[in-house]
């Protein structure tokens, strides 16, 4: 899909740098500022997802087996969980995942069984069961966290058979939601907090309500179009009379969720009547400007007793220069009260500050969550106990005493916590849900049974391969660091076994490149661009180099994606390019490094907070030519220079305006050609966008129809088959024979999964898919690609 819009025209001039005059030719400083293309309509998303199920059953490769490879040893972030009771009668358990469905365990873990795989989105904010009836499920899709890899979601679902069959029925625009609360009698009504748009603003989002099972909706509570719901709990007594959080938010490409002066949205709302009438219960809570994401519950046993967890923006005091940057290198503006806990004990007429009150359990709840309490959010009371409660953080704590003080609950696997749910008949039984997988305990959370060795909801961002015998292949996944595995095929293409996955070089956040001609050099970037440069064949200090480049302090600091990208260049082996707002080349594997091009970005100072922006997103040497090199960034810009550097050229003449540029792949068959995909998705938009250029991206071929639905977050060429392409989206992987002229789902089963990344091994002819929660599949590539004969060539790419 092209734009109208086109870039203005190129200004052709010299741009003397004092690093060693660059010539910048034909390099326009801005595009045009069109309207950017946002919110797809979700009559479009739905016709998307219907054409992806029958491209599916009619692909000529449906009968292709994707192989799991793994890891079997690590599971991923789960949002919520629904436990069956009573306990001791039933053992059944389902999990909400945050990019991997629906879970079902019938032995509280032993074994689960996937059972919401195959829908539009499998990133789930909430589910619940009917109390009345428990095989009546409802799910509410799109996680209401808003991480950094939160993914939407496209409204409810429900199951009337304990999660054999889903039926949709409505609330897609929503994409995010929180909570979901079923009449404890009456099955038929049923209650939805959606918190709305991750990024852009939207009406479907506040309170819906709906009495006859899901066929029709009222929106019952709603503010505006920035403010959503993201809690809700109704009081056991009286079914009528519920309490509702309300959180205004948006997320910005270069700021996390953070409050803004002018915010009057966030806070605490309850209602008598069902819904019909609501009024304000905010009296003793912070100023509205200072209320961010809020928690609430209440005790079954004693329901006008409630808590709620406000995540508080008032400035406390500012950074020490320890403090001024946090765990992920991000710059902290000021400290924040952050994590304060109040207490109603009239239900909801007055709240009273219970934590912190001294200075110990201040420091201690500032430091609750870190700089992302907006991630987390949730408190818990016990259902027989007033005193004792909980909330979800980094880590988890509990408070015996009111609220008063808190401590942390030991020995969890993971310490990013999500959801916790308590026995009402047995306080000490605690199902808990955090990034690390669903969690047991039996005695009051002493000590927990970890499900993460049977529930593989791992979430990669991206894979790489090294040249090895057998090869691995390497990933990084969110919130447990950087992982590799073998891909063995010793007992045959097609009967690779799931594995174990073992630490690897890098953080959460981190591409890798090994070196061709020694699969013991491992290049990693971590948060943000800290380029490392590891010797897995040494122990001790000298295994492992920090290699990143350097500015002089008069200089503009250094802007990294969060996943930073970079290359070994094909030609050799000891070159290395990477990319923060400029492309570094270093000749010497990282030791030194000069600086080869200008800002490649749209920088905007008015477009500066706590995430880097305007970053570089792909880079890509041509494997044909040394010094060709083509690069995108996260604000839309496509860059080549054919001389190593000395000239750049934008090619982005023809590109929707400022769409985040996925991957750049410059062709390995053909000299001027350069592949393109841009994703959408900080823009809520789905359209695919898939391009070709056979002029080095001085023109762009629409190769996209036939894609049903975006983002579209990889492509690669096939090593062997020069018409041969692939594509990773948020639905899966499609191939094309014919260079994009028409596609095909590629295999035919595979789970509606989020493909974040893949490689096609040029030696082995393995296609291997890093998906965000589900973990990493192959499949053998013979069958595709027709492998010849001849000896495979060998193909070194990002």
């Amino acid at each position: 899909m092209k734009s109208k819009n086109h870039l203005v025209a190129f200004l052709g001039f010299f741009l003397i740098f004092s690093f060693g005059f660059l010539v910048l030719s034909n390099f326009s400083l801005a595009q045009k500022k069109p309207s950017r293309i946002q919110n797809t309509h979700p009559e479009v998303r739905w016709k998307g997802f219907e054409l992806h199920k029958k491209m599916q059953t009619s692909s000529t490769f449906a009968n292709l087996n994707w192989q799991f490879l793994g890891p079997t040893n690590v599971s991923g972030r789960c949002t919520d969980m629904a436990v069956v009771t009573p306990k001791g009668k039933n053992y059944t358990i389902y999990v909400a995942t945050a990019s991997g469905g629906i879970w079902k365990t019938e032995n509280e873990g032993t074994i689960w069984e996937p059972i919401f795989d195959q829908e539009m989105s499998t990133s789930i904010g909430d589910i619940a069961i009917a109390p009345s009836d428990h095989n009546i499920i409802w799910v509410g899709t799109g996680e209401a966290n808003i991480f950094r890899s939160s993914h939407p979601g496209c409204g409810i679902y429900k199951s009337i058979d304990g999660g054999k069959t889903w039926e949709h029925l409505g609330l897609t625009d929503t994409n995010t939601i929180a909570r979901i609360i079923i009449h404890p009698k009456n099955p038929e009504v049923v209650y939805v907090a959606a918190s709305g748009h991750e990024w852009t603003f939207n009406q479907e989002r506040g309170v819906f309500k709906t009495t006859d099972g899901g066929n029709s909706w009222s929106k019952i509570l709603y503010v505006n179009e920035q403010t959503g719901a993201i809690d809700l709990v109704m009081d056991p007594r009286d079914p009528e009379t519920l309490y509702a959080a309300t959180w205004q938010r948006i997320r910005k490409k270069w700021n996390d969720p953070r409050n803004e002066p002018d915010y009057t949205g966030s806070g605490i709302w309850k209602t008598t009547d069902g819904g019909k009438n609501w009024k304000p219960a905010n009296n003793g809570l912070p100023e509205a400007r200072f209320r961010g994401r809020i928690g609430l519950d209440l005790c079954l046993k004693k329901p006008e007793v409630l808590y709620a967890l406000v995540d508080n923006y008032e400035v406390s005091r500012e950074p020490t220069e320890e403090e001024r940057m946090d765990a992920y290198g991000l710059p902290a503006t000021g400290i924040i009260k952050g994590a304060t806990v109040y207490r109603s004990d009239d239900g909801g007429e007055s709240w009273k500050l219970t934590a912190p009150t001294t200075e110990a359990m201040k420091k201690y709840l500032e430091n609750h969550s870190g700089t992302y309490g907006w991630v987390f959010g949730q408190i818990k009371v016990d259902p027989s106990d007033p005193e004792t409660v909980y909330i979800l953080g980094v880590p988890m704590s509990v408070s015996r005493d009111g609220g008063k003080t808190f401590n942390r609950v030991p020995n969890l696997y993971h310490v990013d916590h999500h959801g916790l749910w308590i026995d009402p008949d047995n306080s000490n039984y605690l199902v808990n849900v955090n990034d690390g997988g669903l969690e047991i305990s039996y005695d009051g959370g002493q000590h927990w049974k970890n499900t993460r060795e049977t529930l593989p909801v791992c979430q990669f961002f991206n894979i790489n391969y090294d040249l090895d015998t057998p090869f691995h292949v390497y990933g990084s996944m969110q919130d447990h660091g950087s992982y590799r595995a073998v891909v063995d095929l010793s007992r045959g293409r097609n009967q690779i076994r799931p594995v174990e996955f073992d630490r690897a070089p890098g953080g959460e956040g981190s591409h890798h490149a090994i070196d061709p001609t020694n699969p013991n050099i491992v290049y990693s970037c971590g948060f943000y661009g800290n380029l490392t440069r590891t010797d897995l064949s040494k122990s001790g200090p000298d295994r492992s180099k920090l290699i990143v480049p350097r500015v002089y302090p008069e200089e503009p600091k250094l802007r990294g994606q969060w996943l930073a990208h970079f290359i070994i260049s094909p030609h050799n082996p000891n070159i290395i390019y990477h990319g923060m707002q400029y492309v570094f080349r270093s000749l010497d594997r990282g030791d030194t490094w000069e600086r080869i091009s200008p800002d490649l970005t749209y920088f905007n100072p008015a477009e500066t907070g706590d995430i880097p922006y305007h970053t570089i997103t792909s880079i890509s040497e041509s494997p044909l030519k040394y010094g060709l090199i083509y690069v995108g960034t996260d604000c839309g810009r496509a860059s080549v220079t054919r001389d190593g550097g000395k000239n750049w050229k934008e090619i982005t003449e023809g590109l929707p305006y400022q769409k985040w540029v996925s991957r750049l792949v410059a062709s390995q068959h053909e000299l001027g050609t350069v592949y393109l995909t841009q994703q959408g998705r900080f823009d809520d938009d789905f359209v695919p966008y898939v391009w070709m250029s056979r002029d080095y991206g001085k023109t762009w071929i629409d190769i996209s129809k036939g894609i049903p639905l975006g983002p579209v977050n990889v492509i690669r060429e096939d090593p062997i088959d020069k018409n041969i392409l692939y594509l990773g989206t948020d639905l899966g992987v499609y191939v094309s024979k014919d260079r994009g002229k028409t596609w095909n789902v590629l295999g035919g089963n595979l789970p509606s999964t989020y493909v974040h990344d893949l490689i096609i091994h040029p030696r082995d002819n393995m296609i291997v898919i890093a998906t965000h929660g589900r973990g990493m599949w192959v499949l053998d590539a013979d069958p595709v690609n027709e492998k010849p004969k001849k000896a495979r060539r060998r193909y070194f790419d990002d």
